[in-house]
């Protein structure tokens, strides 16, 4: 039953020549990796105003110098990823070129910020698109955790099905967002241009605003920065991308910077323009597009593909958490299982993984994740100082055409960023302060595994070279568990006399039924004559202790005869999966407790039913 409702949900394996089919073209590609960039600019606009019209309305003409300087990042943000992208094709974007031109430390902060990161964008992303849901049907305030949560679990399953099915299933609200958009910009700067709209802005452009501070005027800057979160996105995912695999992720990441810089310049304009002011139940994009186009068909449709674009923006962190991840596996610093390729091509764990991390988020937080929209930002900021600055590094030692020109475009995003990041802890301290706590966590627990797995390959190359010190036993003790004399005993017992010199058969009675206890006994003599029968008394009615300790005495003896000892499990595998259940575990739980010694061999007889 399991198997049918996989391949339900997910779909029948593809094979692995199939993969070339799931890579990426342009069109898709910006669908599937730029939903969360391109969905920022329903907020980031608001960010802004929302800092600035806390000094009066006059500041909010300052909206479109910050708007400025974000956009200049912007254009730095995107020339480096750029570069990375031709410089580091493999994947994992910030996370490699910082492994590379800083050390790993720099690497390990880097890679541990973004997967962070990508859990928040789901988070943020999803509980947006809830709010956006339930403002439109009220009654369903009271399940938006739930309907949060519902939305994270339908996009894992999309994405479980593979990203040529997640990107088709994209396309759709994407580019009707981006119409939308476009359509609101162009329709609203021809009506300035013809005086159908009236200008309201609070200030004009360039006169004095009284009480205006530079830390006001960066608080707004880190605040609207969050439009930048997502631009990575595509550098971490490459290896996705159809062949020039290169090129076509350069070219897409350059298409989504050049549609989020309009989008982002153009929502900005407008808000100064109509004099637009944040208000607590109306967004400043409703706002702009109730003054463009009405409260007729055009304001609903543009509602409407806000609410989908920030319900799908999650996609994003879908695409490019389970590829760092990969890289960080790779790497031995998260479970090899990262590695692993699901039945559709994708990597599954990755998936699950980032949608658990999401949904224990959005309940932690109660569906309302506003708050941490700068958590979110530093979760992105770092990783841009860090990958920028070591591109500074990459070019200093590999030079090449137009080197010094690059690596300035890159100091003046690392420089940018790293004001970003000094700004965000010190204006938003009360929100981003988990931050300092999650990081050296996420470190420690990477150079744990890392430590375990080159301790694991140290003792297994160990052995490989010394073959002339493995031991060579003068014969083999087997012991046998017995519960009853059955079928499956009976044919337990015979395997072990065909592989031991010396056969125990051991049982473990209660006290509950001792007239039962003593005819299995008389039947196993009966049975086999030739055979030891032990049988072990428990008044505690446990099992796995008293076998234990019987086990260790006989592995004792049978060492100071140079025997090896074996204990051989014998269980009945039903005929039908899901019958399993049916069943104690009987044999499980020995079979967990004897593994913890290393003198004694574990082996499993396994009797098939046939019905």
């Amino acid at each position: 039953m399991w198997r049918y409702l996989k391949r339900l949900v997910i779909g029948k394996p593809l094979k692995t020549m199939d993969e070339g089919g799931q890579a990426l073209t342009k069109f898709k590609a910006l669908a599937l990796l730029s939903s969360d960039a391109l969905s920022s600019v329903a907020y980031g606009t608001e960010q802004i105003t929302t800092v600035l019209i806390t000094l009066s309305a006059a500041a909010l003409m300052y909206q479109l110098y910050v708007a400025a300087l974000v956009l200049i990042l912007l254009f730095a943000i995107t020339m480096s990823y750029r570069q990375i992208i031709r410089a580091y094709p493999s994947g994992g974007g910030a996370y490699v070129v910082a492994s590379t031109n800083w050390g790993r430390p720099a690497g390990l902060v880097a890679g541990g910020s973004l997967l962070v990161d990508y859990m928040l964008t789901v988070a943020v992303s999803v509980t947006s698109g809830t709010e956006a849901i339930t403002s439109a049907v009220p009654f369903l305030g009271h399940y938006q955790v739930l309907i949060a949560v519902l939305i994270v679990v339908a996009i894992m399953a999309l994405n479980l099905r593979g990203m040529r099915e997640s990107a088709s299933f994209l396309t759709f609200p994407v580019y009707f967002f981006i119409i939308m958009i476009i359509g609101m910009i162009l329709w609203g700067i021809m009506n300035i241009a013809s005086g159908n709209l009236t200008y309201h802005a609070s200030a004009a452009i360039g006169g004095p605003v009284q009480g205006m501070t530079l830390v006001l005027f960066f608080r707004a800057f880190s605040s609207g920065s969050s439009s930048l979160t997502g631009v990575e996105a595509i550098s971490n995912a490459v290896p996705n991308f159809k062949r020039p695999k290169r090129r076509n992720a350069a070219n897409t990441l350059a298409i989504m910077a050049i549609v989020l810089a309009v989008f982002f310049g153009g929502i900005t304009y407008l808000s100064y323009y109509l004099g637009i002011k944040p208000q607590a139940d109306n967004t400043v994009l409703s706002q702009i597009a109730s003054a463009v186009f009405g409260h007729g068909l055009f304001y609903y449709l543009l509602q409407l593909s806000t609410a989908l674009i920030l319900a799908v923006a999650a996609n994003t962190g879908f695409s490019a958490f389970p590829i760092l991840a990969y890289n960080l596996a790779k790497d031995k610093f998260l479970p090899h299982a990262y590695m692993d390729r699901g039945d559709r091509l994708g990597y599954s764990n990755g998936i699950i993984s980032l949608a658990v991390g999401a949904i224990v988020l959005i309940f932690i937080f109660h569906g309302k994740t506003t708050l941490l929209i700068p958590l979110y930002a530093v979760g992105v900021f770092v990783p841009f100082t860090l990958s920028q600055s070591g591109m500074i590094v990459h070019w200093l030692r590999e030079r090449g055409q137009w080197w010094g020109l690059k690596a300035a475009v890159n100091l003046l995003g690392a420089l940018i960023s790293l004001v970003l990041v000094v700004f965000l802890f010190a204006l938003h301290f009360g929100n981003v302060w988990p931050y300092l706590v999650v990081m050296p966590l996420l470190l420690y627990m990477f150079y744990r595994i890392h430590v375990h797995y080159n301790r694991v390959a140290a003792q297994l190359r160990v052995v490989a070279k010394e073959k002339a010190e493995l031991h060579d036993y003068d014969g083999a003790t087997v012991i046998v568990l017995v519960s009853n004399v059955t079928r499956v005993t009976a044919a337990a017992v015979n395997y072990a006399r065909s592989i031991g010199d010396y056969v125990i058969a051991m049982h473990v009675s209660f006290d509950e039924n001792p007239e039962k206890e003593h005819k299995t006994a008389a039947e196993f003599k009966s049975t086999f004559p030739d055979v030891r029968f032990v049988d072990i008394h428990s008044s505690y009615r446990s099992i796995a202790t008293p076998t234990l300790r019987f086990c260790d005495v006989i592995a004792k003896r049978a060492a100071e005869r140079n025997f090896s000892t074996t204990v051989l499990v014998p269980q009945f595998v039903p005929k039908k999966p899901w019958q399993n259940i049916l069943h104690n575990q009987t044999s499980l739980r020995l079979r967990a407790v004897l593994n913890s010694r290393e003198n004694i061999i574990v082996s499993t007889y396994n009797y098939h039913l046939k019905e």
